[in-house]
């Protein structure tokens, strides 16, 4: 004969996370949109390679010409590229002839630079001990 047992209760491992009482400010949907955006775009190896490229450039801008042979890929792809970087936020494009320039978006990395200093140190300030709470 086959015995039915009751299921068991569902438990948590752990209480619920509330950010605000924590707190953590919570990050504004058009932020943390943007600051995701950014990290995505900077994930990938050759979009370091050429925002890292741009930057460097004496002129502090980039044809697309010049950074088709740099990463190695066709200019179609370097193109597809730099439209991730400037959708980002990152780049700005000026189209010259039939050429597009690249440059920096003065203070976008900075500004990238800052939202995950500033992720960090929200996350840190939350789980560090009071300085009065012995260790």
């Amino acid at each position: 004969m086959t015995t039915v047992l009751p299921a068991p209760r569902a438990t948590t491992c752990c209480a619920p996370s509330d950010a605000a009482a924590a707190g953590i400010p919570p990050s504004t949907t058009p932020d943390a949109e943007a600051l995701a955006r950014s990290f995505k775009a900077l994930a990938d190896p050759t979009r370091l390679r050429l925002l890292t490229i741009v930057a460097a450039s004496p002129s502090g801008e980039a044809c697309v010409c010049d950074l088709v042979d740099p990463v190695g890929l066709s200019q179609p792809t370097v193109s597809h590229h730099l439209k991730i970087l400037v959708d980002a936020g990152l780049l700005h494009r000026e189209k010259r002839g039939v050429w597009a320039y690249y440059g920096l978006v003065p203070g976008a990395a900075q500004d990238v630079a800052r939202g995950l200093v500033d992720l960090a140190s929200d996350r840190s300030a939350s789980t560090a001990p009071a300085a009065d709470t012995p260790r």
